[in-house]
Parts: structure tokens; sequence; C-alpha cells
């Protein structure tokens, strides 16, 4: 019998849930979104919860075998308390958002549903692993470059969570000046450091489209990123000992040869041959990745 989870995915924009099979595959029209954004309070979380939720279990297969749900949010996290940090949400700081998922679920079920928590990127990670680009890895990071940026590790086909379930954060390391990696290479700080080069375009699918027309500056941006990034990851992979990396996101498709433009950047500018051997891959699952790992959570 195939079994499912209940794959919920929660970020600064929108909070997403579908169900997932054992053999990694979203269950057709099980997917729902709602929007979080800034002004996101516990009681918005609820609603939001209790209407993905509704929609995804009402698309269970007759008989289906429902094993658990898997929770993936944007960070910082609390895994051990079950509550949500986030820097994008503020207002929900300290939400109980695997207790809220489970006794929302357990409530429309009539029983009890095992619930995992973790970090988005953990769940990214853990997707590209087992379905994705870094499936034949030992020692793999997946990162997503889009309005923040942020990732998780896999080792040996284990993901590795930390000690509260936030290693990944790379988004939050800091860079030249004194900035972090998400203020100077996500998509929204990439337009704003454009526009005080006089470029006045908004958003980063503005700078995608102007570079692609030979804007020097929106080209800039787009490689400002990218180096920083690369740069990043030269420094992950000589501490961690990574094999390759996969990277998905928005930001990360502004233009066709960004991956490459990371992987230039990190071999650049890693220490050791064994670092510089690092592989910089496109993301393998696309916009299911998320939910995909969120599932995988309770699956694998």
């Amino acid at each position: 019998m195939t079994r499912y989870a209940l794959a919920v995915d929660v970020g600064g924009t929108k909070m997403e849930a579908a169900l997932v099979a054992d053999d990694g595959a979203l269950v057709p029209g099980s997917r729902s979104r709602r929007e979080t954004g800034r002004d996101a309070t516990p009681a918005s979380l609820d609603d939001a919860i209790a209407t993905v939720i509704a929609h995804a279990l009402s698309r269970l297969p007759e008989g289906a075998e429902l094993v658990g749900a898997g929770i993936g949010s944007a960070g910082p996290i609390d895994r051990n308390a079950g509550q949500i940090l986030p820097v994008n949400m503020p207002a929900a700081r300290g939400y109980g958002l695997a207790d809220a998922v489970r006794t929302t679920a357990s409530g429309i079920l009539g029983r009890g549903l095992p619930t995992v928590f973790g970090h988005d990127g953990g769940a990214l990670a853990l997707a590209e692993s087992w379905l994705g680009a870094t499936r034949d890895a030992h020692a793999s990071l997946s990162i997503v470059v889009s309005t923040g940026v942020g990732g998780g590790f896999v080792v040996n086909g284990a993901y590795i969570a930390g000690a509260t379930g936030n290693a990944g954060h790379l988004g939050q390391v800091r860079r030249e000046g004194g900035l972090t990696l998400e203020e100077i290479a996500s998509g929204p700080a990439s337009a704003a450091w454009a526009q005080t080069q006089g470029w006045t375009g908004a958003t980063g699918e503005d700078l995608a489209r102007d570079a692609a027309a030979g804007d020097a500056t929106a080209r800039a941006a787009i490689e400002r990123s990218a180096k920083a990034v690369g740069e990043a990851l030269a420094d992950a992979a000589t501490l961690v000992d990574l094999d390759i990396v996969a990277i998905g996101g928005g930001f990360s498709r502004v233009s066709d040869d960004y991956i490459d433009l990371v992987q230039a950047a990190l071999t650049a500018s890693a220490a050791h041959e064994y670092s510089r051997r690092t592989r910089v891959v496109r993301s393998g699952l696309g916009d299911e990745g998320p939910l995909i790992g969120a599932g995988a959570f309770v699956l694998r």
C-alpha cells in the first residue's frame, strides 16, 4: 500500500500544503497556498493552516495510509520546541507551528497524526538528496537564492539539522563590510544595490530583463550576487568538505549563466584543492522541492 505524508511549507511570503506519496510525487490537486507576509500573526497563520491542510486532506485517496505530517519552515526555528522565530514575520515570533499543524490535522482526521518539524532549507536539501540534483553526493548543500538565502546539509543521505534545527543558514553568514550574504545576494538586495548605481528598475525580474537587454548595471548586480554566493559556498565547502551544491530559488534564474558564475567564484575563492572540486549545479526539483522535502521528513 502506498504511504502518504501531509507536507506543509511555511515561508516569508506564502504557506503551502500538499500530500506527498512515498515515491516523492505530489498527489494531483492536493497542493494549495495562502499568503503569509511580513504582517503575519499567529491568528493569520492559524487561518492559513486550517485552509491549506483541509484542502490537502480532502484529496487523500480512499483507504490511503497517511503516516504523518512533515513541516518545513523559514527560520530561524526552535525544532525542539516546535516554534518559529522568523526574521521575515516578526509578529509570528514564538508561534507554535508544529503544534498548530498537528492539532489541525488531527482534528480533521479524528486521530492523532505524528508530526516532524524542520527548517525549510533542510527540507529542500533532503528532497534534492532523495530525488533531485544531489542524489549521488556523499556531502551536499542545497540552497535557495530568492527573497532570502538559505539552505541545508545532507551527509550520506541524512539531513543534518544541528542542535536546534537551523544548520544551513548560509544567508546569515557575514561577508565584506559586515553585511550578511542575504543582504548582498538576494533578489531584493541586488535590485536595491542596482538602484544605488542609477538603475531605475525595481525587482529581480526587472534585473533579468534589463541585463538580457544589455544594461550594464543590471548585469553588474547579477554578477555581484553570484560572486558573493560563490565565495560563501567556498567557505562552506572548505569547512564541511562538500562534493556538490544545488541552487534553486527564483533569483538563481535571473540569468542563464548564474550557476556558472557561482561556480567560477567558488573555484577562485576556495582555499584547498578538495573544496575547489566542489560542483555547483541547478536544483533538480524546482518549486516542488520544499514540499517534497517536508514530506520526506516523515517518509524517509
